[in-house]
């Protein structure tokens, strides 16, 4: 059977639910839902880039842009807090609040970040996120 573990660091935000940053099993490493959120945030204090609101939840600020390059940022920290590396990422999937809206955007930054390594790449379109993100990413990778 090939070797199982969890992965969690605090360099990442903490997950707003009862699961590990990533699990490795044998050479592949799965990570949980990444999103934009900072480190040391979670789903009580939600610091996201790019992100005011007011007390009643509505949007004061909106920088999506921010949102792609700080789930980006999470991604990285993960993958080498688990020993792997961007370079070794194979699979990414992306879920966006707003495709309209955003997937222009998104697709932009993403050439940025991935310019070298070219992931499978799958991107849905979801009704909300159970933090006021509107990003998450879903990735696999290898590890050594």
């Amino acid at each position: 059977m090939a070797e199982v573990s969890r992965i969690s660091t605090n360099k990442a935000p903490k997950p707003v639910g009862l699961y590990p940053h990533a699990r490795k099993v044998g050479n592949l490493l799965f990570l949980s839902g990444v999103g934009p959120r900072v480190a040391g945030s979670d789903d009580i204090d939600s610091a996201v880039p790019g992100l005011k609101l007011d007390k009643n939840g509505n949007f004061i600020e909106f920088d999506f842009e921010a949102q792609c390059r700080s789930v980006f940022d999470n991604v990285r920290i993960i993958l080498e807090e688990s020993g792997s590396s961007w370079d070794q990422l194979v699979d990414v999937t992306v879920f966006l609040v707003n495709m309209k809206r955003d997937f222009h955007v998104y697709n932009r930054v993403y050439a940025e970040y991935f310019k070298d390594n070219l992931p499978c790449r799958t991107t849905v379109e979801i009704n909300s996120l159970p933090t006021p993100i509107a990003i998450e990413l879903k990735c696999i990778a290898t590890i050594d």
